[in-house]
């Protein structure tokens, strides 16, 4: 993310709120000749957000269709989700915040809702037997309208839904997404994505992915079609809705680049927005094939949001950004975006990598040692508030440790390896093992050990789960 990217001069960014408790087993159908199952879980257990995600079911596919009145900053939508059962299910949850679920059907026939905080609860109609049998494919729709909310972080930052001086943008690190679409919001579960959205004439709607078509004018409103075909956590999903500028080219490999940049930010933002192509070719070479088959960028006005976020395909921008804040967004896409990690606690996997990319530009392109880089973040206090694979709370998770320390981690384990080489084919490994899946500290670290031979038990003790700080040189 980064939207809180402590990219030198970037604000870190803070975790996302908790979800309420939902007692499920109250909601178990008690009538005979309906599934025999039991409910899936209103929560996955993650170790900062409990109650985010859902148990029992693992969606593959979000068809969203969604009408836009920024000057209202209201919507109507819908949403179809494929997903395969894990279990026999009698019911199961959904996240969604704010908003009015106005009907929900399960295979086409109308399901029971039940609302309690961020928690849909859904069950099927009793005759439809056989339907959510485990390992079946069963399909959802749920039609809602509102107005959509904005998510307050316990450090006071923001994210779901924003408004802006021309329309909104939704993002959605790490609970926000549920502000505008109802869904499995835990990054475990990532799926492939189709966003149709309308909004007035004259607007531009920006989205993951690539236009599946042009966009269509009718009775003075405009549909933009979004489609992204590889895996996504549904926190990288996001919605631009405002008056923007618009590129789009083809870099090697085919890959599509499509930008967007607010007229009123285009100039300053030019020259750094114009080198995409030649960050993620750069990334490439020491990272691996680039994971996705669109790339881009998306800028805002400065005073819209108060962060970067790494949004899949194109990263959002608050503001013209550096260069070392586009390196850093761009990195996400194979740290964080490709590889995702099993649960918040595993952020570091994202921002430290990503932060030690932008050492390796600086040492590569301005001629500043990685090793200056790491020096200069070891005698920064705030980095050594914890350590970067164990935040104290929610709160921490986006915090300096995460991405100063854990990218010292990093530049340990090149020291480790003692040969640029097999450092740089280690990283490319290690995206290409876990590309489009899902991915912990534990998986991280045996993989290291295993490619390279090595008992790294030190390394980890002191500079990825140690609470002091070691000596620079041990």
């Amino acid at each position: 993310m980064d939207h809180r990217t402590p990219v030198r001069g970037a604000v870190p960014r803070a975790a996302r709120t908790a979800l309420p408790l939902l007692v499920l087993a109250l909601l178990a159908p008690a009538c005979s000749g309906g599934v025999e199952g039991k409910p899936g879980a209103s929560g996955v257990r993650d170790p900062y957000f409990p109650k985010l995600g859902n148990g029992g079911y693992d969606v593959s596919h979000y068809a969203i269709t969604l009408d836009v009145d920024p000057d209202e900053q209201r919507l109507r939508g819908s949403v179809e989700i494929t997903a395969r059962a894990t279990q026999d299910l009698s019911s199961f949850n959904l996240d969604l915040a704010g908003l009015t679920v106005d009907s929900a059907t399960v295979e086409g026939r109308p399901a029971a809702v039940n609302r309690a905080g961020d928690e849909l609860t859904l069950r099927a109609d009793a005759k439809s037997e056989d339907r959510l049998r485990r390992g079946e494919t069963f399909r959802v729709v749920v039609r809602y309208s509102g107005s959509p909310k904005t998510i307050t972080d316990p450090d006071g930052s923001e994210e779901g839904w924003l408004p802006t001086d021309d329309g909104a943008v939704a993002l959605g690190e790490p609970t926000g997404s549920m502000a505008w679409f109802p869904g499995n919001h835990h990054p475990s579960d990532k799926a492939a994505y189709d966003l149709t959205v309308t909004v007035p004439k004259g607007l531009t709607a920006v989205s993951n992915g690539v236009l599946a078509g042009p966009p269509t004018t009718e009775k003075g409103r405009t549909t933009f079609r979004w489609h992204t075909a590889e895996p996504m956590a549904s926190y990288l999903a996001t919605l631009a809705v405002g008056r923007f500028e618009t590129k789009t080219s083809t870099m090697a490999g085919g890959i599509t680049v499509f930008t967007a940049v607010d007229p009123e930010v285009a100039k300053a933002s030019a020259r750094t927005v114009a080198r995409v192509p030649e960050v993620v070719a750069w990334e490439a070479e020491h990272f691996g094939p680039y994971p996705f088959s669109a790339t881009g960028a998306i800028v805002d006005r400065e005073d819209d949001s108060g962060y970067a976020l790494e949004t899949q395909n194109r990263p959002f921008f608050p503001g013209p950004p550096s260069v070392g804040l586009l390196v850093h967004e761009m990195a996400h896409q194979w740290f964080g975006d490709s590889v995702t990690p099993k649960s918040w606690r595993d952020m570091w996997l994202n921002e430290g990598p990503a932060t030690y990319a932008e050492w390796l530009w600086e040492e590569e392109k301005n001629g500043t040692p990685a090793e200056e880089s790491f020096e200069d973040a070891y005698e920064d206090e705030d980095n050594w508030a914890f350590p970067p694979a164990d935040p104290p709370s929610a709160a921490a998770v986006s915090d300096d440790p995460v991405y100063g320390r854990g990218a010292m981690v990093i530049h340990k384990i090149r020291e480790a390896v003692d040969d640029d080489e097999e450092f740089f084919a280690l990283l490319k490994g290690w995206t290409k093992a876990y590309r489009h899946g899902n991915a912990s500290t534990a998986d991280f670290t045996a993989y290291v050990e295993k490619e390279t031979g090595q008992d790294l038990s030190g390394l980890w003790k002191a500079w990825l789960y140690g609470r002091s700080r070691p000596a620079a040189d041990g």
